[in-house]
């Protein structure tokens, strides 16, 4: 079922102004039956103003109509026309202001000696930046490369300190398991490179007696 604006003022409009049953009330504006009880008793929402939902386009006439010929039926919400205006904004890229931009590269020489267990990914989305950038900035080809001095982005308020540290422990936590991959599969060939040491140093050490024979 689609959710319904102002579910209680729909149901105070249902209540004054049709012979619906307090189930079919109920169900579509998502409340319980006795709280629909409490609204046609007037011990609920008694200050709320009752809102159309056919008017404001939520519900069609035919399904008016044929949920008070049937005490069964149970009514499919339209989508409202409003419902549009309540849609949660998808989150827009970060926006550094101007008067920021200019310390982004002190930001980001700030992450590449501190802590490159983060990548350039990381920081780019962090800072609002371009992983160009960050290279220029690594490599000292940065047009400002001269005057860029690493600086904590906290201070410059690039990224809140609570978001820095929530990034720095998940690179953190990332680098420990790559590590603990590498280690696994190193002692293998720890061990293959001592075998191989301890043949050829024996070998070396016999040739050496034999020249001293000699």
């Amino acid at each position: 079922m689609t959710d319904i604006l102002m579910p209680k003022a729909t149901a105070v409009w249902l209540v004054d102004h049709t012979s619906m049953t307090f189930e079919q009330i109920a169900d579509f504006c998502g409340l319980h039956p006795l709280e629909v009880k409490g609204i046609a008793d007037g011990e609920v929402a008694r200050d709320i103003r009752g809102a159309d939902p056919i008017s404001n386009g939520q519900l069609t006439r035919e399904e008016l109509d044929a949920a008070q010929a049937n005490p069964a039926y149970r009514m499919k919400a339209q989508k409202s026309r409003h419902a549009e205006l309540l849609k949660p904004m998808k989150k827009a890229p970060k926006y550094t202001p101007v008067s920021r931009r200019q310390d982004r590269p002190d930001a980001i020489a700030w992450f590449v000696r501190n802590h490159p267990e983060i990548t350039d990914a990381q920081i780019a989305k962090t800072l609002g930046t371009t992983k160009s950038t960050i290279d220029q900035v690594r490599n000292r080809t940065h047009w400002n490369a001269v005057n860029v001095k690493p600086v904590d982005p906290v201070s410059l308020g690039l990224i809140g300190q609570l978001e820095l540290d929530a990034l720095v422990k998940k690179a953190a936590e990332k680098k420990a398991k790559d590590d603990a991959r590498k280690g696994a599969a190193q002692p293998d060939g720890a061990a293959l490179r001592s075998a191989n040491e301890s043949d050829v140093e024996p070998a070396a050490a016999a040739e050496h007696d034999n020249h001293a024979e000699g």
